[in-house]
């Protein structure tokens, strides 16, 4: 008897791994990615790519629950776009996606544990590792949506709601091509509980060059291009761009028109409609 309840014994302190709902949907999508990352592109893989998307934005729903956001649609598709290991914009934030006619307004609502497994993906991407520190990064508004790059001007200081533990919002410019220009992208990141959303409004103000920051580009441009370095002119416009966006936020609080941008991200807040 003595052994039977020595496996009875065993049996109640053995600990329960059961997968999380999280955990759930990214074995699922890890296991859609292997498959599509090396099939063939025909008709068919592309019929059984997109049912992947829609099982996959089923499964987030479950996982995100309700969402309303002011002006977008009430039924949110999968964020991640795309399965192809090899496709570009491949790895996008985990999340039901949003967007308005045109994407001119584009969201993305997810769960904390989902983040907080995204941001780890994307370590070798230079991307910080906690939350706080990635809603501050560039990389963040980079690889969470689109195809494109982006800069990050100046944060805009945001009255956090009393039901949100975080509420970032940045300016910057979005592009594939050169990213020094007036900045006019505003994205804002909210915490509340257990969901994180993120929101991405392009043209949402008018902004303007700032002259200190024009004469700190040109110097920077003016250095001479170390011959030896075959990245010599990219290295050089690459810390003309880091000096001259750090003074843009140094200087961004003095500016005529940085009022009407801290009010117009107050306001894409307010569309979340946050409880």
């Amino acid at each position: 008897m003595k052994w039977l309840a020595l496996v009875s014994l065993l049996v109640f302190v053995a600990p329960t791994h059961a997968a999380t709902p999280e955990q759930h949907y990214l074995d699922l999508r890890d296991r859609y990615i292997a498959k599509f990352s090396k099939a063939a592109e025909n008709d068919e893989t592309t019929r059984q790519h997109d049912a992947a998307l829609r099982e996959l934005a089923g499964v987030l729903r479950g996982l995100v629950g309700p969402v309303t956001i002011k002006g977008l649609p009430a039924d949110g598709q999968s964020n991640v776009d795309t399965l192809f290991s090899g496709d570009i914009g491949f790895g996008h934030l985990d999340g039901l996606g949003f967007a308005s006619e045109g994407d001119k307004t584009q969201a993305v609502v997810t769960t904390s544990a989902l983040l907080k497994h995204w941001l780890a993906e994307h370590r070798d991407d230079g991307m910080p590792q906690e939350t706080g520190a990635a809603f501050k990064s560039d990389r963040f508004y980079y690889y969470a949506i689109q195809d494109a790059a982006f800069a990050k001007y100046a944060e805009l200081p945001i009255a956090k709601p009393a039901t949100a533990s975080v509420a970032v919002a940045v300016l910057g410019v979005r592009g594939n091509g050169g990213l020094k220009a007036p900045p006019h992208e505003i994205d804002v990141v909210v915490v509340q509980g257990e969901k994180v959303y993120f929101l991405a409004t392009s043209d949402a103000v008018k902004t303007a060059e700032i002259p200190a920051c024009e004469k700190v580009w040109k110097q920077m441009m003016a250095k001479k291009v170390n011959k030896k370095d075959p990245r010599g002119d990219t290295a050089r416009e690459d810390q003309a761009m880091d000096a001259y966006t750090k003074c843009f936020a140094r200087e961004a609080p003095s500016q005529s028109w940085f009022a009407a941008a801290v009010k117009k991200a107050q306001s894409q807040l307010e569309l979340l409609l946050l409880r």
